[in-house]
């Protein structure tokens, strides 16, 4: 039953929880971690860890990608990011973090640096042929990757993508519906285009049971929810808490599962996502996977080199999500992120031992079942 409060007159809200203000409770029964399995298929794909990566290239270069596709996550690479508009990759990411590292040493600066210099890296034009040529070396290394493309420039940029040979579209927005309707072009109808592809597709992000519904029925593998790690709530007002919003996308999981007779949409949680902790509550609530930013951008091999922005940071007009540093901690590997071992007792690390510590603690072995532990709401 959904709680609603009077703000005033005439005007209610409903009541809604984030992850942090909800705890999951263990059984009478624990198991060894080491019986557990966290292993995630979606539609043909299998991986070893329910984890994606937000598309940003504060992360995901080329080595990054390869390297966290062998420890069982799926990258997700953002082809209208800088693997298409800069030559020089590494040098383009180094402008970002100097500028962003200048403003912090410089208390008179701005914080917003970074920003600006996001943004004129990525008004350079969009080169397919580079970005081909870097998506062919995640290619040739035999991971399973995504990519990431906006409902704006979908219809343009889907085509060549997948014919170069990729195993997932990712077609996501800050936040998505299943009609993209812009004045200057043709609606993006994500049914029909859906249904033309070879490829599956996860699409998102959402915050709410209607919309989770619809992505369902447009064909999608998977939808996402929440709206990745923007300040969308301080830029636009916008913002659903997780647990409530995860939830909900579970509950329209569940209901078109009944609706199409057995067809399964996967769940994945990417927002504010930080700790070992965090993950574990989105499972709880539902989600079949996660996809993290922040507590990638610690690895040796992320692009960021320990600063991080979201994929919306480089908007040329309304960035929402600013370059920052996110992690104290330098010179871990990205096996130690996911995997430990580490002294941070604070989940920052160990992020999928974490997981399964949390799984086994509560009498789990799989994710699926997991999705049903009890919970506890904090007042």
């Amino acid at each position: 039953m959904q709680d609603y409060v009077d703000i005033g007159r005439g005007r209610s809200a409903r009541r809604v929880y984030g992850l942090h203000q909800i705890d999951i409770v263990p059984t009478r029964r624990t198991r060894s971690s080491h019986d557990v399995d966290t292993s995630w298929r979606i539609d043909a794909y299998n991986f070893d860890i329910p984890v994606m990566t937000h598309p940003t290239d504060a992360l995901v270069t080329p080595e990054f990608a390869v390297e966290f596709g062998n420890l069982g996550g799926l990258p997700v690479i953002n082809a209208e990011g800088l693997w298409g508009r800069a030559e020089d990759l590494e040098g383009a990411l180094q402008q970002v973090i100097d500028a962003a590292g200048s403003a912090e040493d410089d208390l008179t600066g701005t914080l917003c640096s970074g920003n600006e210099v996001l943004q004129k890296l990525h008004a350079q034009p969009l080169d397919v042929d580079l970005l081909a040529d870097r998506l062919q070396i995640v290619r040739d290394s035999g991971v399973q990757f995504g990519v990431r493309v906006s409902p704006q420039q979908a219809r343009q940029l889907a085509p060549a993508i997948i014919k170069g040979g990729i195993d997932l579209l990712i077609v996501q927005g800050t936040l998505i519906s299943a009609e993209h309707v812009h004045r200057d072009g043709e609606p993006l109808d994500l049914r029909e285009f859906i249904g033309s592809l070879d490829v599956p597709v996860i699409a998102g992000g959402v915050v709410d049971y209607t919309t989770a519904m619809h992505l369902m029925r447009t064909g999608a593998a998977g939808v996402i929810v929440g709206s990745g790690e923007t300040t969308n709530s301080d830029s636009l007002g916008i913002d659903v808490p997780m647990a409530t919003a995860i939830a909900d996308a579970a509950a329209a999981r569940r209901d078109y599962l009944d609706e199409t007779g057995g067809r399964y949409v996967h769940v994945i949680a990417d927002s504010a996502l930080r700790t070992s902790g965090d993950v574990a509550k989105a499972i709880a609530c539902g989600a079949d996977a996660v996809a993290l930013g922040a507590p990638l951008a610690a690895a040796q091999t992320a692009g960021g080199k320990g600063m991080y922005w979201p994929s919306t940071a480089a908007h040329p007009k309304a960035p929402r999500g600013q370059v920052r540093s996110t992690y104290p901690r330098e010179g871990l590997s990205l096996e130690q992120v996911l995997f430990g071992p580490t002294p941070n007792p604070w989940g920052e690390e160990n992020l999928v031992g974490g997981l399964r510590r949390s799984m086994a603690k509560c009498g789990y072995t799989d994710l699926k079942s997991f999705q049903k532990a009890e919970l506890a709401v904090r007042i």
